[in-house]
């Protein structure tokens, strides 16, 4: 029974991260770069129908993708790695950057283009909320590709153990906070295009491999 519920935490993992970041890829590769050259009615009309849909299936496959996750870390507690450490840091991050910026920003956008679609007025508010959920939703794509990289490399590729690289994962941790708080309070600087999101996501993947494999 424990081996069936191991697999099938994984097997939701899996699945559930799929339509996650599968979402989280069409909002910043496909949505965004329509939304720049839509017109004004379009771009109402999406975020009043399609967008909220879309957020709702994003928002609760990064949930079950964090449940499961958990579940998997629980049941390898003694057998944690510096791959899985890593990958799971960076997870546990862009699962609170959805519940806790992109979406209570998101929020905010959609209620002011419904207004608007209703024929009423903008929330003033909805200009300052867009770039908020915009630069967590820049950031969990560039926290997606080493987070996918680290996720695989503990099954496939293991860098060894949380004590053998204590200080490796440390520095890691320090760079992934120092993004983090970017997140928060910062610009999209690079990542203001998807070239250069996707050129900072596997630098930043390099980096981490990097320090992991030379501390």
């Amino acid at each position: 029974m424990e081996l069936m519920i191991d697999y099938l935490a994984r097997f939701g993992h899996v699945l559930f991260g799929i339509v996650w970041i599968g979402l989280l890829y069409y909002f910043n590769f496909v949505q965004t770069e329509y939304f720049k050259i839509a017109d004004a009615d379009a771009r109402v009309d999406a975020f009043s129908k399609l967008v909220p849909n879309a957020l709702w299936w994003f928002r609760y496959g990064a949930l079950l993708t964090f449940l499961t996750g958990l579940v998997l870390l629980y049941n390898r507690h003694s057998g944690l790695t510096t791959d899985i450490v890593i990958g799971a840091t960076l997870g546990t991050l862009m699962f609170l950057n959805v519940w806790g910026i992109i979406w209570r920003n998101q929020k905010v956008v959609i209620a002011s283009n419904q207004s608007v679609a209703a024929g009423g007025e903008p929330d003033p508010a909805a200009a300052a909320a867009a770039p908020k959920a915009a630069l967590a939703s820049r950031t969990n794509t560039l926290f997606s590709i080493p987070m996918l990289y680290f996720m695989g490399s503990s099954a496939h590729y293991n860098s060894g153990s949380m004590s053998s690289n204590a200080t490796a994962i440390w520095v890691c941790l320090a760079i992934i906070a120092a993004l983090e708080i970017n997140a928060i309070m910062g610009k999209q600087g690079p990542m203001t295009t998807v070239r250069g999101v996707i050129i900072c996501g596997f630098a930043l993947n390099l980096i981490l491999v990097g320090i992991v494999q030379i501390l």
